[in-house]
């Protein structure tokens, strides 16, 4: 027997931290809104509708940010209320479907194949949600309807703001096929590049290409472009989707120039990390050491080890490590983070050790 078509919806909020703000100061709709800080390292965590006509977008240092809009005006973050917000959406989507993969605070999978509630179509599902949402939040939202993640995700961007968009059966091949492969959701910049170099340009141009060629320069992601480039996804919406890696990093009011104070914060970094993988009983075998110059040159370094990093002076010993090729300095440091990946559940003994001493007891 042939498997139903799914139905899935991707909703996404429209410029979410951003639009909480204007609904919470009224004084702010209208204008051009940034969350996030206004100092020198400070960076753009939203922008609302307003400021994106100037260019102004998330992840961009508020220096930029400000030279784009002079008048752009800074709110700081409260994430607290947009935990909140969130938890009320999802509550919403929770009437329609117990299959609920959350990418973020703001957007999220819906598988409604087989809906909770009896409706017509996905499109009347994401309507109602939609207007729900508007109701019950004040927000908006836009939803891409279609029958796997990749167009969904796709189509979500087509009505923004405020609207939806379909991407019926058989129709996902042509939808992508014009689309430049960096509109892509899992085609990164860098992917993007190394594709546009070997004149794949579009979704057309991914399609001609042959899975042995996709895969001597992809690799394992090669079956996934593959798929995409003719409309395929077969990836479910995944409920509980396991965690995969657990980082903390920090970008520094002043660069940092000497090996003490780097020491210093990423014993602090530490610190963070391992106490977020002792309260989720996790650690892992991987350790890598984000680096970012104050010219913003970024470098990696990852070091794996056969078992699970056992305890806090293991993850900064090894961040240690790891730094310790790059120095002297040759320029300062704006940024530094510990990513712990590869998870898995460490000694249990070790664990419970370490949490008592990172709280104190």
């Amino acid at each position: 027997m042939s498997q139903p078509v799914r139905r899935i919806i991707h909703i996404d909020m429209d410029a979410f931290y951003a639009s909480v703000e204007q609904r919470d100061n009224p004084a702010l709709k209208g204008h051009p809104v940034a969350v996030g800080r206004s100092q020198e390292r400070g960076v753009v965590a939203a922008a609302s509708y307003e400021a994106r006509t100037f260019g102004v977008r998330s992840a961009m240092p508020s220096v930029v940010a400000r030279r784009k809009c002079p008048h752009l005006i800074f709110v700081p973050p409260r994430f607290d209320v947009y935990r909140a917000v969130s938890a009320q959406i999802h509550a919403i989507f929770a009437r329609y479907t117990p299959l609920i993969q959350p990418l973020s605070l703001d957007e999220a999978y819906l598988d409604v194949t087989d809906p909770l509630l009896p409706r017509p179509s996905a499109t009347a599902i994401a309507q109602e949600i939609r207007a729900a949402i508007k109701e019950e939040t004040g927000l908006t939202a836009s939803a891409g309807i279609s029958y796997n993640k990749f167009l969904a995700k796709l189509a979500s961007d087509y009505r923004k703001p405020d609207g939806q968009f379909v991407i019926p059966p058989g129709a996902g091949e042509a939808f992508v096929a014009e689309l430049p492969v960096g509109t892509f959701h899992g085609i990164g910049p860098a992917t993007a590049a190394r594709m546009n170099a070997l004149g794949i340009h579009t979704g057309a141009d991914l399609r001609q290409q042959p899975l042995p060629l996709l895969i001597r320069h992809f690799g394992k992601a090669a079956p996934f472009y593959h798929g995409i480039a003719r409309g395929e996804d077969l990836r479910p919406v995944e409920v509980n989707r396991p965690r995969k890696s657990i980082g903390k990093e920090t970008t520094f009011q002043n660069d940092l120039h000497y090996t003490p104070e780097l020491h210093n914060a990423l014993g602090l970094l530490a610190d963070s990390v391992w106490m977020a993988c002792t309260k989720r009983h996790l650690s892992g075998r991987t350790v890598t050491l984000k680096l970012r110059y104050s010219d913003f040159t970024q470098l990696t370094r990852s070091k794996s080890f056969t078992d699970p990093v056992q305890n806090r002076v293991q993850l900064e010993e090894t961040a240690v490590l790891m730094l310790s090729p790059l120095l002297p300095l040759v320029r300062g440091v704006r940024l530094l983070g510990i990513t712990v990946s590869s998870l898995d559940a460490p000694n249990a003994a070790a664990q419970e050790t370490q949490l008592s001493l990172l709280a104190g007891l």
